[in-house]
């Protein structure tokens, strides 16, 4: 049995005009009509624009791929869960008898799904300005503690402080293909990790770079 969305809203921060909109926000398809799935789309799309100019304010010197990555990293679903636990979401959370036997209350996915939901619920109810406020309350910690500098830094010393910080070897670079005359050569570069029994390639207009793209593809995989 979910709780009432009185305590939601004042965790919040916000209280409804229209309470029939948080209600909507913590209903799961599976509880029938009238669910947040409308209001997901909604909050997705405010989410993504409020963290955004969030981010190009903050930190004017990143690029665009940079901001790109620290805008993944804030309104993916694992974040969006972590801060729905903060706010104890799950327990407010309306869902069909499945989802309720399944343990869908936990589940990352229908909290981060509610959530958005909530954040476009918050923006038909109160506009854009108040929306945008509670979206910077809930993640205040996460934006003042994003660094980046650490986005600066180089794909190959994000690995070697990634490999460092779990006390693993430093990677092995090796060539693996050079192509083209010598005023165009194209250098391919195998990253190889042997504690983790995995490997990534890349490639480049020089063997730096090569490096670099190799070190990257491995981070994607290690989902670093």
């Amino acid at each position: 049995m979910s709780r009432p969305t009185d305590a939601l809203a004042r965790s919040l921060g916000y209280e409804f005009q229209d309470p029939t909109l948080l209600d909507a926000a913590v209903t799961h398809r599976s509880a029938g009509s009238g669910n947040n799935e409308r209001l997901e789309f909604l909050g997705d799309a405010v989410l993504g624009h409020v963290v955004a100019q969030w981010l190009f304010n903050a930190c004017p010197q990143a690029s665009e791929g940079q901001l790109s990555r620290l805008r993944a990293s804030l309104v993916k679903r694992e974040t969006l869960a972590d801060i729905a636990r903060g706010l104890d979401l799950g327990d407010y959370l309306r869902l069909g008898s499945g989802e309720l036997k399944s343990g869908g209350f936990r589940r990352d996915s229908i909290l981060a799904d509610a959530l958005e939901a909530i954040f476009g619920g918050i923006l038909l109810d109160g506009g854009f300005e108040r929306c945008r406020a509670c979206i910077h309350r809930l993640y205040a910690g996460r934006l003042e503690s994003l660094s980046a500098a650490d986005e600066r830094k180089d794909p190959k010393t994000r690995l070697q402080e990634y490999l460092q910080s779990r006390k693993l070897a430093l990677p092995v670079y090796t060539m693996t293909r050079v192509s083209g005359k010598a005023h165009h050569q194209q250098f391919v570069v195998e990253c190889r990790i042997d504690a983790l029994e995995c490997a990534s390639s890349g490639s480049g207009t020089s063997r730096r770079k090569a490096e670099q793209s190799a070190a990257l593809g491995m981070l994607e995989r290690l989902g670093a």
